[in-house]
């Protein structure tokens, strides 16, 4: 019995000890995690209880400048500020009781509304910018019952009246979801005001700056109480252009009323003086916040105001091919003095007749008469004795068929077709009649504005081709100091050969040829014209369609012995050339004008012979 009694009593003092020893555990882990409220995690619920009662607010960085090579203003930036909600304050009846006070028109709301609900709680949906001072005393007053409204300073983004070189320049808006997922804009925050085409999203980086921060202390109404930090905002670094603000006034002048493109370079570096393109848009409309009424408009109008069409837009290239066709020719041995063709307004070719735009033909005519007077028949001949492949080689040669590489976004690679090509989109083959039509730059061939007078340009120099851009080397260097130029293409070309293209193209604009319209006093300017068919002669004659006219064509360089601008002039439905050739003559005038005078190297004498008309198409 008291052995029973002993073995329960031992029994109960074990349970004892137990129950003691789980209660003291209990008491440690508790005493743990008090310490670690009061202690270990006290400064991270001191930043909890801090953010409930502090604001963030961001503080934009004025974007950088960007001025022409003369350092005049072409896109600046002024203050303004907005009202702002936070996507996770953001209700239907707050922004209809505010976007009443602030005025805004009932479509506008709308957008609000639709707006709202994709916004995520980081996020802020803009009601109004460019707040006015009515509209500041209306949020100033009424605090209290708006405290969910954040007035916030920004930049505004403005190109002034004469909107210069917009597509080049091209314009700004805020940051969006698919801009957050490109690689250029990983670091941007949403809502940011950021480059979306032309120089201002290549420099994006160098135009943005860094924007800072502003933190205060606020009541549980909102109101500031006290300011606690702030880091200051990075401004933009300002950006020096290549182009010549007069010259491409001159040139957008030209393009007034139509559709086409300009483009001017200095053949001895790449920098591009000029870059139009017609019909235009006002970039502002983007800055100040474009509603999809107008983005809209903008995005269906069929003349493509949006697009570059410098860089963008591919044409046939026309009779401007032809000095190519003809370097292709000398460098061969095939296009010599000897080598002649007798132009009766056109010739057979595989069961087809292929004409000449002078339907009387241009009688025998050597290289340098056929390029003056631009006869088709004499390049359908010399092109069919070199052959596609030929062809092909001396236009990718002179950078066709490939971007340029220039310093702007959406650049088009155009065109140069082959019998490979052909074999590869068909699976047909290639015909002696396709080979004459490539020869005088149309069929499948296409190529941009920049890429023709980067073509020729390299040509007239010589055989050299410098990479066209928008900022110079020097001011590259200014940016990277690790940057490095890219080197220019080279070819060599006999100097004899060089001398009878020169020749031959003094002779269009000089001597009675088809760019009569692009001759200037004082300075010695060579150049090609070129018209491309957009659809049969035939068809275009019974349509009676303006869009089916021909496009008019004509690049030239000056000073013909030692080219230091060449420009080249595109005019969609233009007819004739010579329109193209005009605009050309303004802009190297207006470059022959501003130059100083020790920069005005003689021009040669040259013998001008006469030939005879070949007609205003070509």
């Amino acid at each position: 019995m008291q052995t029973v009694f002993y073995e329960r009593r031992a029994a109960l003092e074990f349970r004892v000890l137990v129950f003691r020893a789980v209660s003291a555990g209990v008491c440690v882990v508790l005493l743990l995690a008090f310490w670690g409220i009061q202690g270990a995690g006290d400064s991270r619920y001191r930043e909890r209880a801090e953010d409930n009662s502090t604001e963030s607010h961001p503080i934009p960085a004025a974007r950088g400048a960007v001025h022409d090579r003369n350092r005049n203003l072409i896109a600046g930036s002024s203050t303004r500020i907005s009202a702002q909600i936070e996507g996770g304050e953001v209700t239907p009846d707050l922004l209809r009781k505010v976007a009443a006070k602030l005025r805004l028109g009932p479509g506008h709301i709308e957008r609000l509304l639709d707006q709202a609900p994709s916004l995520a709680p980081y996020e802020h949906l803009v009601v109004k910018q460019d707040l006015q001072s009515s509209d500041l005393a209306f949020l100033s007053a009424n605090r209290e019952e708006f405290p969910q409204v954040k007035l916030v300073e920004e930049f505004r983004r403005h190109y002034g009246h004469e909107r210069v070189a917009v597509h080049a320049v091209g314009y700004v808006g805020r940051a969006s979801r698919q801009d957050l997922a490109r690689r250029e804009f990983l670091t941007v925050d949403y809502g940011a005001e950021i480059g979306k085409s032309g120089i201002e999203r290549q420099y994006n980086h160098w135009l943005a700056g860094k924007a800072g921060r502003r933190r205060k202390e606020v009541d549980t109404h909102g109101r500031a109480v006290k300011k606690l930090d702030e880091e200051r905002p990075l401004r933009g670094r300002d950006l020096g252009l290549t182009i010549d603000g007069q010259l491409q006034a001159v040139a957008e002048l030209g393009l007034r009323g139509r559709r086409g493109a300009a483009v001017a370079i200095d053949p001895n570096t790449g920098e591009i003086l000029v870059m139009a393109s017609a019909p235009s848009f006002d970039p502002n409309g983007f800055a100040n916040g474009m509603v999809p009424e107008d983005w809209a408009r903008l995005t269906s109008d069929p003349s493509t105001p949006l697009l570059n069409r410098a860089i963008q837009g591919t044409w046939a290239m026309g009779s401007v091919f032809k000095p190519i066709v003809g370097l292709a020719g000398l460098e061969a041995n095939i296009a010599g003095p000897s080598f002649t063709a007798t132009c009766k307004g056109g010739m057979a070719i595989g069961g087809r007749y292929f004409r000449c735009h002078k339907r009387d033909g241009h009688g025998t005519v050597d290289l340098s008469r056929a390029i003056a007077a631009s006869c088709d028949v004499y390049f359908y001949t010399l092109g069919l004795r070199l052959g596609i492949e030929t062809l092909s080689e001396y236009a990718e040669a002179a950078g066709l068929g490939r971007k340029t590489g220039v310093d702007l976004p959406g650049e088009a690679s155009g065109l140069v077709p082959s019998a490979e090509w052909k074999a590869r989109r068909s699976l047909q083959p290639w015909f002696p009649g396709e080979t004459a039509v490539v020869s005088i730059g149309q069929g499948a061939m296409a190529v941009t504005p920049l890429q023709a007078v980067h073509a020729i340009g390299g040509l007239a120099l010589g055989g050299i081709w410098h990479r066209p851009r928008l900022v110079s080397d020097s001011f590259r260097r200014k940016m990277d100091e690790n940057w490095r130029a890219p080197q220019p293409a080279i070819a060599r070309i006999d100097r004899e050969h060089l001398r009878t293209l020169r020749d031959s193209m003094f002779n269009v604009v000089n001597g009675g040829g088809t760019g009569g319209q692009a001759r200037l006093a004082g300075v010695d300017v060579c150049g090609k014209t070129g018209t491309s068919q957009r659809v049969s002669n035939s068809l275009r004659i019974r349509s009676g369609r303006p869009d089916f006219e021909d496009d008019a064509w004509f690049v030239g360089f000056a000073p013909c012995d030692f080219p230091k601008i060449v420009a080249g002039v595109l005019i969609e439905n233009g007819k004739s050339s010579s329109l193209a050739a005009a605009v050309v003559r303004d802009i190297l005038q207006a470059w022959h004008l501003g130059r100083p005078p020790d920069d005005d190297p003689k021009p040669k004498r040259r013998e001008t012979p006469t030939l005879a008309m070949a007609g205003p198409g070509l």
